[in-house]
């Protein structure tokens, strides 16, 4: 049986017939009897099932679909949800439709909004708890159970990449310097500031003939100064205070707690966000902001490592004020947000540590190098 429209006179328009009837539960097309049936409480579509309780969906109600397969049938759905459909296909039950049904074509207004902002709120906390607290914990305890071996290979490898890095001509790596009596100079002032010491790897010292001021430690003990820092420092005990803070970092176990911490933090990220345009830089800078949040207490406890080890060894640890004076007027702290992606605290903090941690001198100073063997570790890249 086709639709059928009537029409009584100058009432509106009565609709009765029959169409196909999906309703939602089984994927079977059912032939239901309709009509607009008049209520107190307004006009509603009565939708009779074969073999099931009635539908009423008030015309107010009655949202279209959109017809993927042609503009020929519309589809009527009840705005409360669901998965029930009226398939009209005849154009006068149609017209009717629509002349009755002022708001079809307008969205429903979203349902449980409240419900699912709170469920995106609850999946972002979520993700900060696994990124910012879990994330960390398990790399810090990976760290512990990592055997020096596994440590040192890490710490092997990122060197490699370094080199690579930052050779002249791509092809071979930047090079080692290797001056007998520089490195003599160099083994000297380690036995005087880490001698008493006691680390979880042994330490392993390299300068790379580069003209950066720049030293860093990597996973397994490695340490490496490059020449920069050697020939713009204003004294030995500058790289001496230099030297006891990279070996802070060594007792850590920094480096390998830093890498693993970027390593998985970044790798949850990105299984979360999935490759969409922009992704890759949502998840650098998620990644920074991490690891500078890591980076900076780790940065503060090897200044206090270092502050204690300098005073033990004849040496003052405001060296290391006197060092952090001058990169605040070359470069300046960032401010506002961008502090917060940074690896190293505020300058001043540092500055202000250093000068108090003068009172833990217990010795007399003394000289950490002689002029002779300082003029040699200057020239151990030559």
């Amino acid at each position: 049986m086709s639709e059928t429209v009537i029409r009584v006179g100058a009432a509106p328009p009565v609709l009765r017939g029959s169409a196909d009837f999906l309703d939602g539960e089984r994927a079977v097309v059912q032939r239901a009897q309709f009509r607009i049936r008049e209520t107190p409480d307004g006009p509603v579509l009565e939708i009779r099932p074969p073999e099931a309780p009635p539908l009423y969906w008030p015309l107010g109600a009655l949202r279209a679909l959109p017809d993927q397969a042609g503009d020929d049938m519309l589809v009527l759905a009840p705005a409360e949800g669901g998965a029930a459909r009226l398939l009209l296909r005849d154009a006068e039950a149609r017209a009717v439709i629509s002349a009755r049904c002022p708001d079809l074509t307008r969205r429903p207004p979203p349902r449980l909004q409240g419900r699912l902002i709170a469920w995106a709120l609850a999946a972002v906390g979520s993700v900060a708890l696994i990124v910012f607290l879990l994330v960390p914990a398990l790399a810090d305890r990976l760290a512990d159970l990592l055997p020096p071996e596994g440590e040192r290979a890490l710490g092997d490898v990122t060197y490699r990449q370094i080199r690579s890095a930052f050779s002249e001509d791509g092809l071979e790596p930047l090079p080692v310097c290797t001056g007998a009596a520089g490195l003599a100079a160099l083994e000297a002032m380690q036995a005087r500031i880490a001698g008493p010491v006691e680390l979880p790897h042994p330490l392993r010292l390299e300068v790379l003939d580069h003209p950066m001021n720049n030293a860093f430690a990597l996973p397994g003990g490695r340490i490496v100064l490059f020449r920069g820092l050697i020939e713009q420092v204003a004294s030995p005990e500058e790289v001496a205070a230099v030297l006891a803070h990279e070996i802070g970092h060594v007792a850590g176990r920094d480096p390998t707690r830093g890498a693993l911490r970027a390593a998985g933090s970044v790798g949850v990220v990105g299984l979360i966000l999935g490759d969409f345009a922009g992704g890759a830089l949502v998840q650098l800078l998620i990644g920074r902001l991490i690891e500078a949040g890591y980076s900076q207490a780790a940065e503060a406890a090897a200044d206090d490592f270092a502050h204690r080890t300098l005073a033990a060894a004849g040496v003052r640890p405001s060296v290391l004020a006197d060092i952090f004076v001058r990169l605040r007027v070359e470069g300046g702290d960032a401010p506002g947000i961008a502090a917060h992606f940074m690896d190293h605290p505020a300058l001043l903090e540092r500055i202000a540590a250093a000068r108090r941690a003068d009172w833990l001198l217990r010795s007399p100073l003394r000289p950490v190098l002689e002029p002779a063997e300082w003029a040699a570790l200057r020239r151990i890249c030559r």
